[in-house]
C-alpha cells in the first residue's frame, strides 16, 4: 500500500501550484481508504478521515488538514483516467501471484452502466471492464455513452490489455467477426456466447445440438461434462457439451481461429419439485478441451460478481457523482478497493465484503493499520 502511495505521487498534478494546499497523492490515498472504511459518499470519506486523521498523519503530510469533500471530488475530476489505469495496473502487477502457472487464465469482459452519473441532460456512463476471477482484479476498462456501443469499447479496451495466453470471455454484444480476429491476433483465445444478434449462426449450432445423435456422439468423444450442486436451497445440473465437428458450419471462415462450437444446459429444481431449464450457446477458438470451456464458460459469472459488488458493497449506483472524469476515476478505484478487500483478515470466517468495510469502519485502529502495511 505505501508502494501505491509512491505511484500515486507519479500522476501528473494539472492544477495551479500556487493554489494546491492538497498533495495529489494524499488527496486520492484518502478516497480509497475511505472506500475501504464503509464511505460511499463524498462528504462521508471527509467524515472518515476526520475521524482517523490520527492514523493518517503516520503516513501522509496533510500540511494543509484533511481535504474538503468538494476538494476530494474536484481532485477526482482532474485527474486523467489513463493515469489512473496506470495505477490500477501497478497495482495488479503487485498482486498477480499467478504469473507462473501454465494453465491459460480466464479473462472476463462485460459492460455495466453507473446508474447514478445519469442527469435530466446526460445518460449514465457505461463502463466495460475486463476482470480476471483467478486473481481477483479488474485489468482496464473502457467508457461508452450507452450499452450499444459495447461493440466499439470492447476493441479499444482489448487493445489496452495484454491478452496472450488469456482465454477471453464476452456476452452476445462481442460475438463479432473483428473481436475474435483481434483476439487471435494478440496470441490469445475467446469463447464467445451466441444470441439472437448473430441469425443463422446461432440457428445453426442450436439446430445441430437439438440432434439428439449428435449429442451422444459428443459424450462418446469425449466432449461432455455434468456439474450438479446445491446452492440457494435448489439444486443446479449443469450439463456441457463441445465439438470440433464444424465443417458444416455456415461462413465458419469468417471467424478467425474458430475451432469449436459449445452448448451448456442448466436445469434448475426449486425446493417445491418446479423444473426450470436455461440453454446458451458458444463458439469457441479453443480445441475440444471440456473442462476448461466448462470453467471458462461457468467463470464468466464472476465479472458479474465483481459489478454485484460495485453495486451492493459498495453502493456504486446510488453514488451521485455527475461528473464522468470523477465517477470513472472512484470505478477504477472501487476496483483496487474490492481486491484490497479480499485480503483484509478481519479475524471472522466467512464473513461477507459488506460486512468486512463495517467491521473496519467499527475498528479503524486496528484496520487501518493492517491495510496501509499490507
Amino acid at each position: 500500500m505505501l508502494e501505491l502511495l509512491e505511484k500515486l505521487g507519479e500522476i501528473r498534478d494539472t492544477r495551479q501550484e500556487w493554489k494546491v494546499r492538497h498533495k495529489l497523492s494524499e488527496v486520492v490515498f484518502i478516497v480509497l481508504l475511505s472506500l475501504l472504511g464503509n464511505a460511499d459518499e463524498w462528504e462521508l470519506m471527509e467524515d472518515f478521515a476526520y475521524a482517523n486523521e490520527e492514523i493518517l498523519r503516520k503516513h501522509l503530510v496533510l500540511a494543509h488538514g484533511i481535504p474538503s469533500h468538494d476538494t476530494m471530488q474536484r481532485v477526482m475530476s482532474i485527474i486523467d483516467p489513463k493515469a489512473m489505469q496506470g495505477i490500477q495496473l501497478a497495482w495488479n502487477e503487485a498482486m498477480n501471484s499467478d504469473e507462473g502457472e501454465k494453465l491459460k487464465k480466464i479473462l472476463n469482459i462485460d459492460g455495466k452502466t453507473l446508474r447514478g452519473t445519469a442527469s435530466a441532460k446526460k445518460k449514465a456512463l457505461h463502463v466495460v471492464s475486463a476482470y480476471s476471477h483467478e486473481d481477483g482484479i479488474s485489468f482496464g476498462q473502457s467508457v461508452v455513452d450507452d450499452k450499444e456501443n459495447e461493440i466499439v469499447a470492447i476493441p479499444e479496451l482489448l487493445d489496452e490489455l495484454s491478452l496472450k495466453d488469456t482465454v477471453v470471455t464476452i456476452d452476445a454484444m462481442g460475438c463479432q467477426t473483428k473481436i475474435a480476429e483481434q483476439i487471435v491476433r494478440s496470441e490469445a483465445d475467446y469463447v464467445l456466447a451466441l444470441k439472437g444478434n448473430q441469425g443463422n449462426l446461432r440457428k445453426d449450432v442450436v439446430d445441430y445440438f437439438d440432434d439428439v445423435d449428435f449429442r451422444k456422439r459428443i459424450k462418446q468423444e469425449g466432449g461432455y461434462h455434468r456439474t450438479a450442486e446445491k446452492a440457494h436451497g435448489q439444486w443446479e445440473v449443469r450439463e456441457y457439451y463441445q465439438t470440433a465437428d464444424i465443417d458444416w458450419l455456415h461462413d465458419r471462415s469468417k471467424w478467425k481461429g474458430l475451432k469449436s462450437i459449445g452448448m451448456v444446459e442448466t436445469t434448475v429444481t426449486k425446493p417445491n419439485g418446479t423444473k426450470t431449464k436455461e440453454t446458451r450457446y458458444f463458439i469457441s477458438s479453443l480445441a475440444v478441451m471440456i473442462l476448461f470451456f466448462a470453467k471458462a464458460v461457468r467463470g464468466h459469472w464472476a465479472i458479474e460478481s465483481m459489478h454485484w459488488h460495485l453495486d451492493v458493497t459498495f453502493k456504486e449506483d446510488a453514488n451521485k457523482t455527475l461528473d464522468a472524469t470523477a465517477a470513472l476515476n472512484l470505478n477504477i478505484l472501487r476496483k483496487i478497493a474490492l481486491s484490497l478487500l479480499k485480503l483484509v483478515d478481519v479475524g471472522r470466517k466467512r464473513c461477507s465484503l459488506k460486512r468486512k468495510r463495517f467491521i473496519i469502519c467499527a475498528n479503524t485502529s486496528k484496520f487501518l493499520t493492517q491495510i496501509i502495511n499490507l
